[in-house]
């Protein structure tokens, strides 16, 4: 995996900011610094040593630019990559692309059975962000507790820190941007602290922060997020008892 060294991160851009160059050559991926869903790709960028061939262009989601909707993205959402003349979306599908489509090492090992249970390890997200999501909704911790004994279970498939073994990759890459938030908000709110009693959900985050790439993409002001969440929650439990 490559070394990154630190990066200048360009200020979000509002509505106020006049629309780069599109489709010039420039390899752009479009992201907000708090979002989870955008964190991946950066990561991901990161770990295979692409600083200077993906330029990143943050945008302000709270005052977002008219322009990302109308001449870039017409789902108006981040994280979305600007490549060979077409902008690709949706944060899974492009962790993936960019780990085929550019150079650097390789964020998937060769080994047949580990790519599979990477693919089954994916189709349990859904599920275990339902799961921590309706925790913050409501004022038990039962669903956070299966969600995150899931992931303990998760970490036991294969020797080494990570889900895939000793090295880390996309399975990590899928899911450590959401626990970093959760380990935040969970913490700050219910008490609570989803390594208690899992070792090796424990070990895994310890592993993940020593990972520059990933290190470097750790923008989550806790307050800020802890308020954010208190704003979304809060709202759906009062429309969605």
């Amino acid at each position: 995996m490559a070394t990154p060294s630190a990066e200048y991160l360009p200020p979000p851009l509002d509505a106020t900011a006049e629309q780069p160059a599109i489709f010039d050559g420039t390899i752009r991926l479009y992201l907000a610094y708090p979002c989870p869903y955008a964190q991946r790709v950066w990561i991901a960028r990161n770990c295979k040593g692409l600083q200077d061939k993906i330029k990143l262009v943050p945008l302000n989601l709270q005052n977002r630019p008219a322009w990302y909707k109308e001449k870039v993205y017409p789902e108006n959402k981040v994280p979305s990559l600007e490549h060979n003349g077409k902008i690709i979306g949706e944060s899974l599908d492009l962790i993936k692309y960019v780990d085929s489509n550019f150079e650097g090492p390789s964020l998937l090992p060769d080994d047949t059975d580990k790519k599979e249970y990477f693919e089954t390890t994916l189709s349990h997200m859904d599920e275990f962000l339902g799961l921590v999501y309706a925790t913050f909704k409501g004022d038990s911790t039962k669903d956070a507790d299966a969600a995150f004994d899931h992931l303990e279970t998760a970490l036991a498939k294969y020797d080494g820190p990570f889900l895939l073994g000793n090295e880390f990759t996309l399975a990590d890459i899928a899911f450590i941007p959401f626990v970093e938030r959760f380990q935040i908000y969970l913490s700050e709110v219910f008490n609570y602290d989803l390594t208690a009693g899992r070792p090796k959900v424990a070990a895994w985050i310890k592993a993940a922060d020593k990972i520059d790439a990933y290190k470097q993409t750790k923008k989550t002001d806790p307050k800020e997020l802890v308020e954010i969440y208190k704003r979304i929650f809060s709202v759906l439990f009062f429309f969605y008892p």
